[in-house]
């Protein structure tokens, strides 16, 4: 169990959804109930910083998405449904359920920003606001690769190849892999500080954190494709806020609102 980057306002809970996955939390603050999903490789840790300013005004949700975190790591299957997003905002819907909120507004980063997306599509009722930070919809990124896309994003095409090959590179040194995504997938590297590399790295050094990292991005070049594909002129009725940095591969490859 990590050590708390949170006040006493808030408490940890750990709930069960229906495919028997523990999923870790944190949970605290008063108002309308706000879901925040962390990205890659982080956790439920990476919101601490802003948790407190927004508990004046939202009851908190922060959970740790399956695979990362304290939350449970099943292997992946044949079909990386496992891990799939729609599997991990069924995940969400469960816990805000199970912790009474049948409404919610949800707001992710990176990877948890592409559970966002599915939320959006297949649990669009339950969504009151939404926010997407730093992400254009994977569908679009894979149509849309080039040399500027497959060098920003070389960890994409890294880490899903098949056959244990990145879980074997990366359990040689995992904590270098760690570092390396903090240094070079921030604009500002400081911004994630020593406590908190050391917090992240106590899981993804694991053997199981690896493979399950590794499931969410193969897939997000497989299942969550045909996912994408299926639904992809869905409109969306929820407010939407979409936000992303100018100098990063989205501000500079794509054009997110169009």
């Amino acid at each position: 169990m990590s050590t708390s980057f949170y006040d006493d306002r808030f408490t940890r809970r750990r709930i069960t959804v229906d495919d028997g996955i523990g999923i870790h939390l944190v949970e605290g603050g008063e108002g309308p109930p706000l879901l925040l999903l962390h990205g890659y490789p982080e956790s439920h840790v990476m919101w601490h910083k802003v948790a407190p300013a927004l508990a004046a005004h939202f009851r908190l949700v922060i959970p740790d998405l399956r695979g990362y975190g304290d939350s449970d790591r099943p292997a992946g299957d044949a079909a990386h449904a496992t891990y799939s997003k729609r599997r991990m905002a069924a995940d969400m819907a469960q816990v805000m359920t199970a912790l009474g909120h049948e409404r919610f507004s949800v707001a992710g980063h990176d990877r948890g920003a592409r559970v966002t997306h599915r939320l959006l599509r297949d649990h669009q009722q339950r969504i009151v606001k939404a926010s997407v930070m730093d992400v254009v919809p994977t569908l679009d990124v894979y149509e849309a690769t080039d040399i500027t896309v497959a060098t920003s994003y070389f960890h994409w095409f890294f880490l899903i190849q098949e056959g244990g090959l990145p879980e074997r590179l990366i359990a040689g040194d995992p904590g270098f892999l760690l570092d390396w995504a903090c240094d070079r997938l921030c604009v500002d590297p400081a911004a994630i500080g020593p406590e908190e590399r050391e917090e992240y790295k106590r899981w993804f050094v694991l053997t199981e954190t690896i493979h399950a990292t590794c499931e969410d991005y193969r897939a997000g070049a497989t299942i969550d494709l045909e996912h994408d594909r299926a639904d992809r002129d869905l409109k969306l009725t929820v407010p939407l806020l979409v936000l992303w940095g100018a100098h990063r591969l989205v501000g500079k490859r794509f054009d997110p609102l169009a």
